[in-house]
């Protein structure tokens, strides 16, 4: 009896790494313009299909991310393999969303020049910066909704947005790393005065 309930505990872990791999694998397969695109649709598969994650975890998946080194994608993926299927999970998930890119770009490698100049492929890639433009967009409403409304996060939110595109739109050079850096001190700093509040008002009632 032992023995069947670990050959059938075997499987289901077989199977779930395969799930894993082959979700993020259509992920990466599937979504263009890196790891912001992508959010979107990690939030269709694994949200609303699967229910493996919901869109206020993924908002601190991406705050981690970001915070860590890495592609966004790629310590997504890590991230939600190893929640769903530990040490292994993380493998199959990572490698299900970095094989697709490293297939396509060894095979365009191999005759660039040529496929750069073919029109038909200048043309689908005009109309995917469209899409990619798109996709971020949901994204960052996406995680804007999932945002704690009250007024340090929106204060923060406004500034960062500001920043982002004075930085872009001029000359003015400012790393966005020091964005996300800002971004955790504030977090840091508010944290404990939100506890002491909350702490206060038990006491008071």
């Amino acid at each position: 009896m032992s023995q069947q309930k670990n050959a059938q505990g075997v499987r289901r872990d077989r199977k779930l790494y395969w799930q894993l791999f082959a979700v993020f694998f259509k992920i990466g397969l599937f979504t263009f313009g890196g790891g912001y695109a992508m959010i979107s649709m990690i939030l269709s598969e694994l949200s609303e299909k699967r229910k493996w994650i919901d869109a206020a975890e993924m908002t601190d998946v991406v705050a981690i991310s970001e915070s860590t080194p890495g592609p966004v994608a790629i310590n997504s993926a890590t991230y939600i393999g190893y929640k769903q299927g530990g040490a292994l999970g993380s493998l199959a998930a990572t490698v299900g969303v970095v094989l697709p890119s490293l297939i396509i770009i060894y095979i365009i490698s191999l005759c660039v020049d040529w496929f750069m100049a073919f029109t038909p492929v200048q043309s689908a890639f005009k109309g995917i910066q469209v899409a990619v433009a798109i996709l971020i967009l949901r994204a960052g409403a996406i995680l804007v909704r999932q945002m704690e409304k009250k007024a340090v996060p929106i204060a923060s939110c406004a500034v960062a947005f500001a920043l982002v595109l004075l930085i872009n739109f001029t000359s003015v050079g400012l790393s966005t790393v020091w964005l996300i850096l800002a971004g955790m001190a504030i977090g840091l700093v508010s944290l404990p005065l939100k506890a002491r509040r909350m702490e206060g008002g038990k006491k008071d009632a």
